[in-house]
């Protein structure tokens, strides 16, 4: 099976598993920590350009998951995420690995924001090595193990 299709394969698998979990991932703990990662992923080699934060915008108003949350509060999250990556990647990615963090003691939920890591990852088909890396690093944030994510 050609890497391409193991991927998609993957993020659907992941997005199933979210949709079967979808009641018990109502907290504002969670929702925090998926606006965090969608703004990891999608700043994941340091720089954000304008189509990639449209397509990981554009995921997030159509997870059927996330529609537990206003859309609009989603996306004021996902754009003050990226804000603190752009002025200072660096330090916004420790403050926003603090917020993944959170959701550490409540495995259900921490599972949910790696596997929106993964969905919005290999959205565009190309789960790339510092996608990936950004993802297994959220594993080890909140004691995950990345084999479980085969990552």
């Amino acid at each position: 099976m050609a890497l391409w299709d193991r991927l998609r394969d993957s993020a659907q698998t992941m997005q199933t598993q979210l949709q079967s979990k979808k009641n018990e991932l109502k907290s504002g703990g969670f929702r925090d920590a998926s606006m965090a990662m969608c703004a990891l992923v999608a700043a994941a080699d340091g720089q954000v350009d304008p189509a990639e934060r449209q397509r990981v915008a554009s995921l997030i108003a159509t997870n059927d998951v996330l529609r537990n949350f206003p859309a609009d509060d989603l996306q004021r999250r996902f754009d003050e995420n990226l804000a603190k990556l752009t002025a200072d990647f660096s330090l916004g990615k420790v403050g926003l690995m603090q917020t993944i963090g959170k959701v550490q003691k409540k495995p259900t939920e921490a599972r949910a924001v790696i596997q929106i890591g993964v969905v919005i990852g290999g959205a565009d088909g190309d789960f790339d090595k510092t996608e990936q890396a950004l993802v297994r690093e959220v594993c080890f944030a909140v004691g995950i193990d990345p084999a479980e994510f085969d990552l």
